[in-house]
């Protein structure tokens, strides 16, 4: 996600979040750190055409999310080794692997499911309040700053609406386990400190 867009929200919608995160989400797309794409998550069906992929959706635990933030800066460290291509070559897919297990996560694709959970609330998070109000309101908010916004270039603003606008298109993803919304709002700040890393 682009800099000029993170004062108004965190995230748009679970694409852009996964890009913008300082951990990297599943191995099935590894290049998402470098290239800005969505990683697929396991899911039941193929996605539409353009629309990233649905979450595996999990029930998550306390020990869960700490465990993402206590690894937030390994994981970023691993992120930074990631070859142009995202294919890592098996020594860092062994370390990524290790480095979720050293923070409790059975394997990385545990590591990863878990992310995508968090990363599934906190693109519905309005940052000001800090209450879940889902990816839609957050994206119109996010439209309604930048078209406002008089120091940004046209062509970053014309960019920005391009991909907020695109985002907007696509349907809104459901939170399966309500319980997630109140975790994750729980541990926002923190949450919030680590996916927006690189974005400041």
């Amino acid at each position: 996600m682009r800099e000029f867009i993170r004062p108004v929200a965190i995230t748009f919608s679970i694409a852009c979040l996964a890009a913008s995160m300082a951990v990297l989400p599943t191995d099935s797309a590894l290049a998402q750190a470098k290239g800005g794409q969505m990683a697929p998550a396991p899911a039941q069906g193929a996605a539409p055409m353009g629309q990233p992929p649905a979450v595996k959706q999990i029930a998550l635990t306390d020990k869960q999310v700490e465990g993402v933030i206590a690894a937030a800066k390994d994981m970023d460290a691993l992120s930074e080794k990631m070859p142009d291509n995202g294919k890592p070559d098996p020594k860092l897919t062994a370390q990524l692997e290790a480095t979720a297990k050293k923070y409790g996560f059975a394997s990385y694709d545990e590591y990863n499911t878990v992310v995508d959970n968090i990363g599934l609330v906190m693109a519905g998070i309005d940052p000001t309040a800090k209450k879940y109000v889902g990816s839609t309101a957050v994206i119109k908010a996010q439209i309604a700053q930048i078209q406002a916004d008089k120091k940004m270039s046209a062509k970053d603003k014309k960019e920005a609406l391009d991909d907020l606008n695109q985002a907007l298109k696509g349907p809104e993803q459901t939170i399966d386990n309500k319980g997630n919304i109140d975790l994750v709002v729980k541990n926002y700040d923190k949450l919030a400190a680590i996916m927006g890393d690189d974005q400041n």
